[in-house]
């Protein structure tokens, strides 16, 4: 049988899905769902089939958004959703991580939620929020926000979450107890002799590589980078790319050594893809050199940026590509990003990308 492939895309007014078969040639596009929430992060749970979005902004509140018939219909909820009495209230839910029914959900301001029963409930994993650099996080440009969640899929209580200004932290625990990972990142943005701190950089992305070691990539506001063991120590892999500044990265299904970056212009100098020509860049061998993939992006007038989750791959062979830009279009590979195809436009702003595969 014939798999299917889905793109869960999120985007500032709603959610949508894009199917294919495992072809990937032609594509069918439905939505907007959610009621037109801002929705930062799709994903969906591999192992139940539901599909959670997390959105809101300060006007709606936070909430996770589910559907358990892919995407037929929807139900939202922010039951415990909510940080104690006397702190600054949740604004909004920027990016969830599902498995097994367990969501793990990081908001705004940065905090990290766990959900035991798919979506319905949520209780604060305080142990990140009491580490004792908290008082010193900064906001990055879109405020203090906890973008990020990667957690070891051979050893679920190892998480690593991405905080937009404080770093990079680590829990081996659950989320008990977290630890700063940032040796090797820089933060230009602070003054001379202070640009390698224990916490407070501008990471905008991180992902696990595929297999069973520790290898991270990272794509921040001062750099790109590369970690071989769980974020210890990070070593820049921006050597051969056009810029040190950009958002997302996506890992290879199979391959720990092949990922793929988008860098942008620069963080004064617009943020949109370089000379205003995309190109997606891939590396092979670890970030140690690197290959622009243009056939069949647009190479002229491209004035468009990629957010920190907009870029994702599938687990079909060989692996497809998946990113969406601030402009509303989305741009699918179907051979490791050799060839590209815009295959929706004129979305809302794209916010984040994921995929699923079904029978």
């Amino acid at each position: 049988m014939m798999a299917r492939v889905l793109v869960l895309i999120g985007t500032k007014k709603g959610a949508f899905i894009a199917e294919s078969d495992e072809r990937r040639q032609t594509w069918s596009l439905r939505g907007p769902f959610c009621n037109h929430w801002p929705i930062h992060h799709l994903v969906a749970d591999s192992a139940t089939g539901a599909i959670h979005g997390a959105g809101g902004n300060a006007w709606f509140g936070p909430a996770i958004w589910t559907s358990h018939d892919l995407g037929e219909t929807w139900s939202h909820s922010s039951a415990g959703l909510a940080y104690p009495e006397g702190q600054e209230p949740v604004a909004a839910a920027w990016s969830v991580e599902a498995r097994d029914g367990e969501l793990l959900v990081g908001v705004q301001p940065a905090g990290l939620f766990r959900s035991g029963d798919g979506g319905e409930t949520f209780e604060h994993l305080s142990g990140l929020r009491d580490h004792p650099s908290r008082p010193h996080w900064n906001a990055g440009g879109a405020g203090l926000i906890l973008h990020s969640i990667v957690r070891d899929p051979a050893a679920p209580d190892r998480i690593w979450v991405g905080i937009s200004s404080a770093g990079v932290f680590y829990t081996g625990d659950g989320g008990k107890t977290w630890e700063p990972r940032n040796r090797g990142t820089r933060a230009d943005f602070f003054p001379e002799g202070q640009n390698y701190p224990e916490f407070g950089q501008c990471v905008h992305n991180i992902v696990k590589a595929a297999g069973a070691g520790d290898r991270l990539y990272q794509q921040n506001h001062c750099g790109m980078y590369r970690s071989d063991d769980g974020g210890a120590n990070w070593q820049s892999v921006e050597k051969g790319l056009p810029s040190s500044f950009g958002f997302p990265v996506a890992s290879h299904p199979r391959d720990a050594d092949t990922a793929w970056m988008i860098p942008l212009n620069g963080a004064e100098q617009g943020r949109y893809v370089p000379d205003a020509r995309a190109a997606v860049w891939r590396t092979r061998d670890a970030g140690a050199t690197w290959q622009d993939l243009r056939d069949g992006l647009p190479q002229e007038n491209a004035y468009f940026g990629v957010l920190r989750q907009a870029m994702a791959t599938d687990r079909l062979e060989p692996a497809g590509v998946y990113f969406g830009t601030g402009s509303g279009t989305l741009f699918v590979s179907a051979d490791e990003g050799e060839s590209w195809t815009a295959v929706a436009e004129h979305l809302p702003t794209i916010s984040s990308v994921e995929t699923l595969a079904v029978d």
